[in-house]
């Protein structure tokens, strides 16, 4: 028998046979096997009607399934549920082989309760809970996410779980690229499927490749990473060759546009305006992971912003929510007036009080820091602070709350859209005092000085 307090452990036999403790070595920690495991569920091409389902095993299991059925108040859904075989692929990370399964399921009912569960026919997952979007107006929470990136499952899961402790009924969550550091590392990607858990399999994921999910060619070009296609199963609405990591899609009365920032940016400028041309919901949301306007010192997309902020300033987009500065900062609205590159901005000045416009955001929920820029226009902004977004839209209302690692109110606003086709933008008073570094970093880090710029056509 062994015994513990909160002074230590003793053991019955203490001083007998004594093992260090040994690190598991990364291999074996995150070794797939016949059991289902990285169950994650993303959205749909039509949220109303449809989902996207993903999960890994060992290379040993040759065919995946997946089984549904309309959720009940007991367990009698089990006994006649539907079932589809999933596509099957091959991966070898620099661990393991491992057999991804992918399907999607159509044609089901809107604003209904699901479960599901997959597996090979003998080894099956848990059943998850899923409900479909509603095709009336209705109120809903979603998530944002800015860089997880270093660390994921030691420092990031708190933020990912006390977010769904704040919004436990949120639709989907966004998350706005760099989920992991490295691209091929299939350890950093076991980090955030374990930091989620049964949330990704249970709430829709919105994701959008960062630079760190960009892995090089021998050649030295980028290309993304192996592991992104193989694990998520996103629409694939977007720009030829950009599948799976630029895609749109409505949820009730919102427009979602996810972009991929690190490449052939011309082919999306064409496709992002034929999207907002056609303006389906009266909220527009677009997310990825460059800043439009950065927080960071030293940062600045001058191309990307000539490129996508002419488009937000036309069709009026309400929301851009951003990553990859690993500090926070929020606009008020800004309009086609805003100067055009970030130096002409004094210190303080800020482009107040437009009744148009569009709010822009960069957010960490991840415990890598930047320096704040000296010349940022935002209002709010924050250093060294863990964060995770909660979204609501409510009718001709968009709330916003920023909220830390420990849930408290960092940042919030409402964005009220008038009858006579005006914003307005109110900023919430009851937050925590804005936090900031005392002393600055002296240099940049190593990950950071080595990131290449974003450029048109690239």
């Amino acid at each position: 028998m062994l015994w513990a307090s909160a002074h230590g452990s003793l053991s019955a036999h203490e001083g007998d046979h004594e093992h260090p403790a040994k690190p598991v070595a990364p291999a074996e920690a995150h070794r797939p096997s016949p059991l289902p495991d990285r169950v994650i569920l993303s959205i749909g091409d039509d949220p109303t009607n449809s989902c996207g389902i993903t999960w890994r095993t060992s290379s040993d299991v040759a065919h995946g399934f997946v089984e549904w059925a309309e959720a009940t108040h007991g367990p009698e859904f089990r006994l006649k549920p539907s079932r589809i075989e999933a596509t099957t692929s091959a991966l070898v990370t620099d661990l393991n082989p491992a057999h991804f399964h992918s399907a999607k399921l159509n044609d089901l009912k809107p604003a209904t309760p699901y479960v599901y569960r997959v597996g090979d026919g003998a080894n099956w997952s848990e059943w998850h809970p899923f409900e479909t979007a509603s095709q009336q107006p209705e109120s809903f929470q979603f998530l944002y996410f800015g860089d997880a990136q270093n660390d994921v499952l030691s420092l990031w899961s708190r933020v990912i779980r006390d977010a769904a402790r704040q919004a436990p009924k949120a639709r989907f969550m966004i998350h706005a690229g760099d989920l992991i550091n490295r691209p091929e590392s299939d350890a950093d990607w076991g980090e955030w499927f374990r930091a989620g858990s049964f949330l990704h399999a249970t709430i829709p994921s919105v994701p959008v490749p960062g630079n760190h999910e960009q892995a090089k060619n021998e050649d030295g070009s980028r290309r993304l990473s192996h592991h992104w296609r193989a694990q998520f199963t996103l629409p694939e609405n977007g720009p030829p060759g950009l599948e799976e990591t630029a895609y749109t899609f409505t949820y009730g009365n919102l427009r979602v546009i996810g972009l991929n920032s690190n490449e052939k940016i011309d082919e999306q400028t064409k496709w992002l305006e034929s999207v907002l041309q056609q303006q389906p919901a009266p909220w527009i949301v677009c997310t990825f992971h460059h800043p439009i306007f950065s927080t960071a010192k030293e940062r600045d997309n001058k191309a990307l912003r000539d490129a996508w902020k002419p488009l937000f300033d036309r069709y009026g987009v309400d929301l851009v929510l951003q990553g990859h500065d690993h500090t926070y900062g929020r606009t008020g609205l800004i309009d086609g007036n805003v100067p055009e590159t970030l130096s002409n901005v004094p210190i303080g000045v800020r482009h107040t009080d437009p009744q148009s416009g569009t709010v822009y955001v960069v957010s960490v929920s991840g415990p890598k820091m930047y320096n704040l820029a000296p010349d940022s226009i935002m209002e709010r902004s924050a250093e060294d602070t863990q964060l995770y977004q909660i979204i609501e839209i409510a009718g001709d209302q968009l709330r916003f709350e920023s909220r830390t690692a420990i849930g408290s109110l960092y940042d919030g606003f409402t964005l009220t859209k008038l009858p006579d086709g005006r914003k307005q933008f109110q900023p919430r008073t009851d937050v925590i005092p804005e936090r900031k570094r005392e002393k600055p970093q002296t240099q940049l880090p190593e990950s950071k000085a080595k990131e290449e710029p974003v450029l048109p056509g690239k």
